[in-house]
């Protein structure tokens, strides 16, 4: 029997695509293999909070940046305590960290984390086929000989399960209970001793970024993070002000139909709910409307949103590969923005209850800051329901 050709890269990495085609280039970071849905962002800065958003687990991010790693990397800057992506495409070598806040490396910090990289590729083109095609899947390989089976790594691409379908979100959601004070986890458990009842606002954790939980925290409320799985009514039991509903990764089908029953349960209270991204996706679902895959998905720093309820148009960061279907929407949920790239549903709001929602980040950090007023927007809702409660 023959044996697999093997071909042979000077650079030591190399890119295979879904249809297969490949790429040869630099490996960064770790040796190894990583496999996921390939997708573009369009940021120009803020890698490590992208890197470690979980809402990009599963998946590699393509920078259509090419100059990726000037600013390195810091404490301060997670917005996890690890990288949820599967590993990045970049073109150009990373740059020389050149920033007074960094205390790593790009390259060094990949290392770190176990997340494989690769440089010297056509961004420009591989954006490109991404919008053309849509998703696919990606294979990314690096090893000290720089000798590939093509053949081979095909076979462990096709079996890699797609994003569809997939429920990430209540796998990767925190299994104990705590309080976010001051940027940091307190945990609580089954210990409510300390809780102020009436005072607080709960986290439903589908994959919640770190800024999300100090802007929470701002509004002068005690903030407690639940796992999904959390039974529902003990969560009312506690009396909360406020219910948050995080952003996270996968199919909001898949998770929403996974705790459906537990979920249902907060949406049958009146206790005001603010939902971003994938929470926005649930929210959405729970009250009858639809969700669908997109073409190639929103994930960048630069996205224009229209508030149709101002007529205000804000620069917002998104990152999703799902959306709201704008077919059948039922006749108890209000549209509230739009995105002006392609119309779709940018935020909601459900009628007659204090329920909102909106597809893309407020909170973003770095980024624009045209949204934070939904904070805000919240932080009403959840005063007028602590006085009446």
């Amino acid at each position: 029997m023959n044996k697999p050709k093997l071909l042979s890269s000077p650079k030591k990495s190399i890119l295979l695509l879904e249809n297969g085609e490949f790429y040869y280039g630099s490996g960064v970071g770790a040796y190894g293999t990583t496999i996921g849905e390939i997708c573009f962002n369009t940021s120009i800065t803020g890698y490590q909070e992208i890197m470690t958003d979980p809402s990009y687990k599963g998946q590699i991010i393509t920078f259509t940046f090419p100059h990726i790693g000037i600013t390195g990397v810091n404490r301060n800057d997670y917005e996890s305590d690890k990288i949820f992506a599967s590993g990045c495409i970049v073109n150009n070598p990373f740059s020389i960290t050149s920033n007074f806040r960094s205390e790593n490396s790009f390259d060094n910090w990949l290392k770190t984390h176990n997340k494989i990289c690769i440089t010297g590729i056509d961004t420009r083109e591989l954006t490109q086929k991404i919008r053309d095609n849509g998703y696919f899947k990606v294979l990314i390989s690096t090893n000290i000989e720089g000798k590939y089976c093509v053949k081979k790594l095909m076979s462990e691409l096709e079996d890699h399960p797609s994003l569809e379908s997939n429920d990430m979100a209540t796998d990767i959601s925190t299994k104990t209970i705590f309080e976010w004070s001051n940027g940091k986890k307190k945990k609580i458990d089954g210990n409510f001793s300390n809780l102020k009842k009436s005072k607080f606002i709960a986290v439903l954790d589908f994959g919640i970024k770190a800024n999300i939980l100090n802007l929470l925290e701002l509004t002068g409320y005690q903030v407690i993070v639940f796992p999904v799985s959390y039974k529902s009514e003990n969560i009312v039991k506690l009396k909360p002000c406020g219910i948050f509903l995080s952003n996270g990764p996968g199919d909001p089908k898949s998770t929403y139909y996974r705790n459906k029953s537990n979920l249902d349960f907060l949406f049958g209270k009146k206790i005001p709910i603010f939902g971003i991204c994938l929470g926005h996706q649930i929210l959405a679902l729970a009250h009858n409307a639809i969700t669908e895959k997109m073409h190639h998905g929103h994930r960048g720093a630069n996205h224009p949103i229209k508030n149709l309820l101002n007529q205000n148009v804000e620069i917002t960061v998104q990152n999703h590969g799902f959306v709201v279907s704008r077919t059948g929407i039922p006749d108890n949920i209000e549209i509230t923005h739009k995105s002006l790239f392609d119309n779709t549903i940018a935020g909601l709001r459900i009628k007659n209850k204090p329920f909102f929602s909106v597809q893309y980040h407020p909170e973003a950090s770095p980024g624009p800051r045209d949204s934070r007023y939904l904070f805000k927007q919240f932080r009403k809702e959840i005063d007028k329901y602590a006085k009446k409660n």
